[in-house]
């Protein structure tokens, strides 16, 4: 995870010193997907992101591997049969916020992220709706959005249309702390 946090760093370009940096280690993501014969979903809270205040710049970074079903054949066959989760390990969203939030300010704020979202290592454009909150000092962002399988390739057999849907539901939650080189140690 660190390792993770890392890069999302470098890609920022930080030469600052790191005070309009945030940081989130723990992003909370869940998937879901309504089909004919069964509802799949699933859970994590191994969702790293680094949000630059400054810029808007916006980076997340999802194990794949790290989302957890109810039922155990549906996470070995949503890892090996569709994500293939060995070959191509991490959901990627790298972005900008578009609105420009004063984070000294508390308040509900509407936000775009425009950028590119990498899934099953292919990247789409996108831009994502969502709120950030600013209460207390501390930053929380909340999205939901939807992704179609067939923008990045996850092959679903025709077989299996009744079971999985085109498109699923994803919903992240992500709570920012003030960027501290020393966290990262």
């Amino acid at each position: 995870m660190k390792y993770c946090l890392f890069i999302l760093l470098s890609w920022l370009s930080i030469g600052r010193t790191g005070d309009d940096i945030y940081t989130c280690q723990n992003a909370r993501i869940t998937i879901f997907s309504s089909a004919l014969i069964e509802d799949i979903k699933a859970f994590s809270s191994a969702g790293a992101s680094v949000y630059d205040a400054t810029t808007g710049q916006l980076d997340f970074s999802l194990a794949i591997n790290s989302l957890q079903f109810e039922k155990s054949f549906m996470q070995q066959h949503f890892n090996s049969d569709y994500m293939e989760s060995d070959k191509y390990p991490r959901a990627i969203f790298k972005g900008r916020i578009l609105e420009h939030i004063d984070v000294s300010k508390d308040g509900v704020y509407p936000v775009n992220a425009t950028g590119t979202l990498t899934v099953h290592n292919v990247t789409q454009p996108r831009t994502i709706q969502g709120s950030l909150t600013v209460k207390n000092g501390i930053i929380t962002m909340e999205s939901e959005f939807m992704v179609k399988c067939a923008d990045h390739h996850i092959d679903i057999p025709q077989i299996l249309f009744y079971h999985i849907a085109e498109s699923i539901k994803v919903t992240v939650s992500a709570t920012f702390s003030p960027y501290k080189s020393n966290t990262l140690k």
